[in-house]
């Protein structure tokens, strides 16, 4: 079989299961706004297998190019999405402590969290981010690293990459619901639009439109 093809199927096959096991870890979970998180332990491990239910698909280009390029694709690929993880672990565990410090309970903290996720899609640092995420043999061929330690490090920058890509969308999820499937999958294909799509790289104005307007309507009513 093409590598390509098992590589691809290999990242939906674990993005499908991933989803299996958020749809159960949630079942019978607070959806809602100002939801407790949890136990840390207990939060990230449903952090983790969100995480890839909801970015694996997006992150496939950069998979297959990944390991269109490596000598031992299956190996490799598995570090470097690894790395991917790793990065955004990191992001779960900021905003595991932040969210326990501000509880965005509040209407008002509700709404201005929504409109800073806003204003952030049109910042330089999203676009630069969005950028390196639309561009997988650009970033492959620019930071390739040999062996599986270079793997790990080079999906880490990319999850780095990510991260700061989709910061205002994942905030959004905090803030409306992270137990939230439906808010879940919301995300999850606009990640998919903006990074995938040929003209996903105009939606994050209209994204922002739409969370700043959504904000002021939380904030008032």
């Amino acid at each position: 079989m093409n590598p390509a093809v098992r590589t691809a199927g290999a990242l939906l096959a674990a993005s499908l299961l991933a989803w299996a096991a958020t749809i159960e870890w949630m079942r019978g979970m607070d959806a809602g706004p100002g939801m407790d998180l949890g136990p840390l332990a207990w939060y990230l491990g449903l952090w983790v297998t969100m995480t890839a239910a909801m970015m694996l698909p997006s992150v496939g280009p950069m998979a297959l190019a990944y390991a269109d390029l490596a000598r031992r694709p299956r190996a490799g690929t598995a570090f470097f999405l690894a790395g991917y993880l790793v990065a955004w672990t990191g992001y779960g565990l900021v905003a595991y402590a932040v969210y326990g410090a501000l509880r965005p309970g509040s209407r008002f903290v509700a709404g201005a969290a929504l409109a800073a996720a806003g204003l952030y899609e049109l910042t330089p640092l999203k676009s630069v981010c969005l950028r390196q995420c639309r561009s997988p043999l650009h970033f492959v061929l620019g930071r390739w690293r040999p062996g599986r330690l270079g793997a790990l490090r080079m999906g880490t920058e990319h999850g780095a990459y990510c991260v700061g890509c989709c910061f205002g969308l994942m905030l959004v999820l905090f803030v409306l619901g992270l137990m939230s499937l439906v808010w879940a999958a919301l995300v999850a294909a606009l990640v998919f639009a903006e990074k995938v799509l040929p003209l996903g790289d105009r939606l994050p104005r209209v994204i922002a439109a739409a969370l700043v307007v959504g904000g002021l309507v939380v904030a008032v009513t």
